[in-house]
């Protein structure tokens, strides 16, 4: 027997335009690979060749598509990540890497903002960063590209420029635990869902952001993005 029950307001879902089709991708979790670009980890003080894969999370509802955003409260030091996005339109658990190859529906360019002030006291204190990361706005993505329409996305370029100056650049083949490796890792901790993202890492160059610079991120074959802080 099912139970019927009513909202005592309605549910908001976080979506993402996709390429191409009127139908919005829902999100359901973000998930963010740690130091997963061997220069970014040596900029960040860690080892890239001893250190597995590790993941935190971002809200769902820390997504955004708007391109001004305000600047966020609380911090002087806000930095960028341009991330290659994962958006998974299947799941399972306990996956192999093949197995989580065939959970992919597409990728996306997206930012992973970070109050570093904010972090670098957590770690001081041997706190918890979550408002660090989870902050509104925290997530800037760009529509999602289905994968059946990237090529060639291994030797890809993820890029972020600010203010016309580049800042950062990896290709997607540098990283140090492919999609599928995360895919597979990650889904050893947690069941995976239709309408997960997985931001795959960010290159070296990580550094900060003011108010009324611009931010252009991009991936060759997917998406660019581009945001302002007013």
């Amino acid at each position: 027997m099912t139970e019927s029950f009513s909202f005592l307001f309605p549910p908001a879902i976080p979506t993402l335009p996709i390429d191409g089709l009127d139908a919005r991708f829902p999100v359901g979790r973000i998930w963010c690979v740690g130091r997963n670009y061997a220069e970014h980890s040596r900029e960040m003080g860690s080892d890239p060749e001893r250190e597995p894969p590790f993941f935190f999370t971002k809200p769902a509802d820390s997504i955004t598509t708007f391109s001004v955003l305000p600047f966020p409260p609380q911090t002087r030091k806000l930095h960028y990540e341009a991330e290659l996005v994962v958006a998974l339109n299947a799941g399972g658990a306990n996956l192999t890497p093949e197995e989580g190859s065939q959970l992919i529906y597409g990728y996306a360019v997206g930012l992973d903002m970070t109050r570093r002030d904010m972090q670098e006291e957590a770690k001081k204190h041997r706190r918890p960063w979550s408002l660090a990361k989870g902050f509104d706005n925290a997530c800037p993505i760009s529509a999602i590209r289905p994968a059946t329409q990237v090529e060639d996305l291994d030797q890809s370029i993820l890029s972020l420029k600010v203010n016309g100056a580049l800042r950062q650049a990896g290709r997607i083949s540098d990283l140090i635990w492919s999609i599928p490796e995360m895919i597979s890792a990650l889904s050893h901790s947690v069941t995976l869902r239709a309408g997960d993202l997985i931001m795959t890492g960010t290159p070296a160059g990580v550094g900060s952001v003011d108010v009324h610079e611009v931010l252009e991120a991009s991936c060759d074959n997917v998406a660019q993005l581009t945001i302002r802080y007013e």
